[in-house]
């Protein structure tokens, strides 16, 4: 099995990550940093967000494992005491019998940037926002290229399906099942009032519908997709949509979503 391993730089995941190796290296492992079968997150989400977009070019062929650190993730299925067991499981996943991993993929988003000075493609595993700088934002927003509305507030946020249990869902946005494809819109404190209106609910896309987000005002704006942050000031128009592929997670047991939820706020 060829594997890569990406930690978050602390003590404890430089640690792990050493772990790993030393008990990949007794299974015959293959670390392999340009052509993985097997990633391995350790850390937390923000750990396979990096991941995710370290070997953005080569998604269809990877599956993603997760280690936690710290608090239990949504990407995180193995805790950092069980790394033994983890690798027992990699090692058995050879032959095509029961003990194969179960793969399951999460829908994407894709987004098409453009601004005065060019355009630029990328893909998000949790969420894309706009926000503006010096003050309130004004953007159209067209769903399958009708206008919908003209908002007017802090920003904007798009998220996939595992994306909505993050940020989206401190704007008041659904949890969505990932198996479901599709994108959510969600505002950040936009305007309402007699002057100013939107929907002012978070707003579920199909697969087969995309929105379009355009600039109308001269207005300095900060566009993140997950982690990475693009200061912009000649933005145009972004538009968004389900990606055509998905991420693939390594599932060496069960550890269903709603598990996850419960475990992530209630327990």
């Amino acid at each position: 099995m060829r594997y890569y391993v990406l930690d978050r730089g602390d003590q404890h995941s430089m640690d792990l990550s050493q772990q790993f190796h030393r008990l990949a290296q007794e299974k015959n492992f293959k670390l392999d940093a340009e052509s993985p079968e097997i990633v391995v997150s350790i850390g937390g989400d923000g750990t396979m967000l990096h991941a995710f977009h370290t070997f953005i070019d080569r998604i269809p062929d990877i599956a993603f494992v997760g280690v936690h650190t710290g608090h239990l993730g949504f990407y995180a299925d193995w805790r950092a005491d069980e790394l033994e067991e983890l690798i027992h499981l990699m090692s058995q996943s050879g032959s095509k019998g029961p003990l194969n991993p179960r793969v399951v993929k999460y829908p994407l988003i894709e987004l098409e940037i453009h601004k005065k000075s060019g355009n630029a493609s990328f893909i998000a595993l949790n969420e894309f926002t706009l926000k503006g700088v010096d003050g309130t934002v004004v953007a159209q927003v067209d769903i399958n290229d009708i206008t919908f509305e003209m908002f007017r507030g802090d920003g904007i946020c798009v998220s996939t399906p595992s994306g909505t249990t993050a940020y989206n869902k401190a704007l008041g946005g659904a949890m969505v099942h990932p198996t479901i494809e599709a994108l959510q819109l969600t505002e950040i404190a936009s305007i309402n009032n007699r002057v100013y209106r939107t929907l002012g609910s978070p707003l579920l896309l199909p697969k087969h519908h995309h929105c379009d987000i355009f600039s109308r005002k001269d207005q300095r704006l900060l566009l993140t997709v997950d982690h990475l942050n693009f200061p912009v000031d000649d933005l145009i128009s972004v538009r968004c949509q389900v990606a055509s592929q998905k991420i693939s997670f390594a599932r060496y047991r069960p550890f269903p979503f709603w598990d996850r939820v419960r475990n992530a706020f209630l327990n």
